[in-house]
């Protein structure tokens, strides 16, 4: 037992590895929005659930030394294909096939396919594993659920070491072959206990005459299969509302998913691994997985409730106050205890019903394989399901708020069907019931919800929208004789406001301004609306195209122009010179085949999570591929390291100081600074931008400093940020330099 825990907790943590990084891969494929990580998603579980159905016909047919055997092969194939999943997975799949496969189906086709060999013999594992520890019934639940919670604690440990340490340090690369190397560490450790388990497979019981209650005296398995897709169902829905929500609270980086994730697997696992050591003295399993299935949702809710209700005061109101960046420092602290408080309890009161169920099904050593299969098949549809119709549904449909009031409700029924069955009188369930009875009344709707996350005050106006895509709130100061006037959140960031930010401004008129006759334009990313405004500072300019990874952004918008009639918000939702769209910009372009004359993406912080696949070297060649003759491509040069790679790509580059601004083409820009000051002074461009904010007129000092150039003879620094190494995205691990102190090209080449 001591080496098979080492071996399956190593191929726990192997697997998270692996799990981390075929996302962001296949999320390059797919696409960032919620519908393609959905996608995904379902693709991993479906191979895990094959799997499990086949480890649970094969598992009872195998000896204890062919099912370990067949654990350490299981194992050994995961380590091979990790080593070589990036050729398919990314090679092909992100790169060759991006923007040739479109349909849903396909896509999932596409990703299952990738995805099937290495998931199905993840979902074996635990019934070979079973199978070769099953020697007792009186032991049978304790050691399984012993190596499942280190299993899980592994996982745990690999969400939070591999997102905070170890993909930040070694690359997508360089993490799976470190998963690799884990899972041969876990079957070269099984081997070594061949030698000493039996190669005889034992024959099943004799056919008994008993009745069914005697024989399954907790119920059925099939009524366990039905209870335990109840629970992966309630468990995965809150473990996406708290990524919601802590996104929020936290700001989306790259760490926060994983923070969640390790919180919720570790404390999981400590759930199992605590619950394993009481099944065997438990004459009646079925109150404690009631019990802590119900009292884990209740205590998730309560949580949930004094979160809410704590974010305004202090001392937490001093960090992750809605108006302060939470990305360091003390609101990256803050964030990360506020997860443990949240996550930990209940995740670690729902993971003792894992061996709670076992103690329930395993009632006949020739079955245990099956059995245990059987159970891990329904569990993982139950996740499937909680995942999916959480992400793609309920979100969608009636918000964060509507989604923990459906999963209140699954709790009340299953805690009435156990009353319903075993008794009124059993006080313990009866408190837990009303709990989530008082749940359904007491959480609050959505739109108090993110008033309060985003620190609405009595009076403000606000215009906001929550879906599967995410959250956009607009918190207006009520100054109707300004126009709308406040800070734009998108996903908890407040980077832009109303009245237009300067840069945003900047940003999306220098490339109109800067190419001699800018009729198609195409922005990646809408925000709060600055960039794409200005992009139709030119009259030459025939469409502005924007497109927004976050839909509800759009919906705010419309809010603000039914508002704000007279507003540049109201005039581009109702020019036809403007289309705004939903969507995935960098799939717009991998997909479609119109040329512009001028691109500009105003991307996000290099911080932000996936931020990377804006900043990527492949990114940057998709975008050199949609533009036309002489076209220009204009995007925020925040790092050192995106200055870096953006000069490495683009023949023609130039970084207009102290805006950080880069300007790339493959053909020479015509750059120069007093025409370009004197164009942005016309009056009907002065006129346009004044619009978009009146308070502020002199743009030539965005780019008072001589501006920094690269030609095709000038000495390339490296590539710096790849899709497979986002080094500014994991910026605990790689310190971002900003770009304030650049003073000529040769000091990129220096560092």
């Amino acid at each position: 037992m001591p080496r098979l825990a080492i071996a399956f907790f190593c191929s726990g943590f192997a697997a998270l590895l692996c799990q981390i990084v075929w996302q962001r891969m296949l999320g390059i494929f797919a696409g960032s929005d919620t519908v393609s990580a959905a996608l995904v998603v379902g693709a991993f579980l479906a191979g895990l659930g094959l799997g499990s159905i086949l480890g649970a016909r094969l598992a009872d047919r195998l000896s204890p030394f062919h099912a370990l055997l067949g654990f350490a092969l299981a194992e050994a194939g995961v380590a091979g294909f990790a080593l070589v999943s990036k050729l398919f997975l990314y090679d092909l799949l992100a790169t060759d096939l991006a923007g040739v496969v479109d349909s849903p189906v396909a896509i999932f086709a596409l990703c299952f396919a990738g995805l099937v060999l290495p998931t199905t013999l993840m979902g074996a594992s635990l019934p070979l594993l079973a199978r070769a520890v099953a020697t007792s019934l009186d032991t049978v639940a304790e050691r399984i659920g012993s190596l499942y919670g280190l299993n899980t604690l592994g996982a745990g440990l690999g969400a939070l070491l591999g997102g905070w340490v170890l993909v930040g340090h070694l690359g997508f690369v360089g993490a799976l072959a470190l998963a690799a190397g884990l899972d041969v560490l876990a079957a070269l450790l099984a081997l070594t206990l061949l030698p000493g388990l039996s190669r005889i497979a034992p024959p099943p019981p004799a056919p008994r005459r008993v009745a069914a209650t005697q024989a399954e005296p907790f119920g059925s398995l099939r009524l366990w299969c039905l209870l335990v897709f109840l629970s992966g169902y309630i468990i995965v829905a809150m473990e996406i509302v708290w990524v919601r929500l802590m996104g929020q609270i936290g700001q989306y980086h790259a760490y926060l998913f994983p923070t969640v994730l390790g919180i919720f697997l570790l404390a999981d696992g400590a759930g199992i691994a605590v619950a394993s050591r009481l099944v065997r003295r438990m004459r009646d399993p079925r109150p404690a997985f009631f019990l802590t299935q119900a009292g884990g949702f209740a205590l998730g809710a309560a949580l949930i409730l004094l979160l809410v209700w704590a974010l305004p005061h202090w001392p937490i109101n001093q960090f992750v106050s809605a108006d302060l960046q939470r990305l360091r420092d003390g609101g990256l602290v803050t964030t990360v205890l506020l997860t443990l408080a949240v996550v930990g309890p209940p995740s670690f009161l729902i993971g003792m019903t894992f061996p709670f169920v076992q103690r329930a099904v395993q009632q006949d050593l020739a079955s245990v394989g099956a059995r245990v299969g059987w159970v891990q098949l329904f569990n993982i549809l139950g996740n499937a399901a909680g995942s999916i119709l959480t992400g793609l549904v309920t979100f969608h449909l009636i918000g964060t708020a509507g989604t923990l009031r459906l999963l209140a409700a699954l709790s009340l029924l299953l805690l009435l069907g156990w009353l319903w069955r075993a008794g009124r009188g059993r006080k313990p369930e009866m408190a837990l019931a009303a709990a989530c009875a008082l749940a359904l009344v007491a959480l609050p709707g959505n739109a108090a919800l993110w008033s309060r996350l985003h620190a609405e005050k009595p009076g403000q106006l606000v215009a906001w929208s929550e879906d599967r895509s995410g959250i956009a709130f607009f918190r207006d100061d009520n100054r109707p004789e300004l126009g709308p006037h406040g800070p734009f959140f998108i996903q908890g960031f407040s980077q832009g406001r109303i009245p237009f930010l300067p840069i945003h401004q900047f940003l999306g008129a220098v490339g109109p301004l800067l190419h001699p006759d800018p009729k198609k334009v195409l922005c990646i990313g809408i925000g709060s609306g600055g960039t794409p405004w200005a992009a139709g500072v030119s009259p030459a300019t025939q469409s502005v195209r924007a497109i927004e990874l976050v839909g509800p952004v759009l919906t705010a918008h419309a809010q603000i122009a039914a508002r704000y009639p007279g507003s540049p918000i109201a005039e581009m939702v109702t020019n036809p010179r403007w289309d705004l769209e939903y969507g995935d910009g960098r799939r717009a372009l991998a997909r479609g085949e119109e040329l512009y004359d001028v691109i500009q993406a105003d991307a996000i912080l290099p911080e932000g999570s996936h931020s990377g696949l804006l900043y990527s070297a492949e990114f940057l060649q998709q975008v050199r591929a949609r533009l036309a003759p002489g076209g220009i491509y204009v995007q925020w040069g925040p790092s050192r390291r995106v200055v870096a790679t953006f000069a490495a790509v683009f023949p023609h580059t130039l970084l207009l100081m102290p805006g950080s601004v880069l300007v790339g083409s493959d053909s020479p820009i015509p750059y120069d600074p007093v025409a370009l000051a004197q164009r942005f002074a016309q009056p009907a461009v002065a006129a346009h931008l004044a619009r978009g904010n009146r308070d502020f007129r002199d743009y030539a000092t965005l780019f008072a400093r001589p501006a920094l150039a690269w030609g095709p003879g000038s000495a390339r620094p490296e590539v710096r940020l790849t899709d497979v190494f986002p080094r500014d995205e994991f910026y605990l691990n790689n310190g971002v330099r900003q770009t304030h102190a650049l003073r000529r090209p040769e000091d990129l080449l220096e560092e």
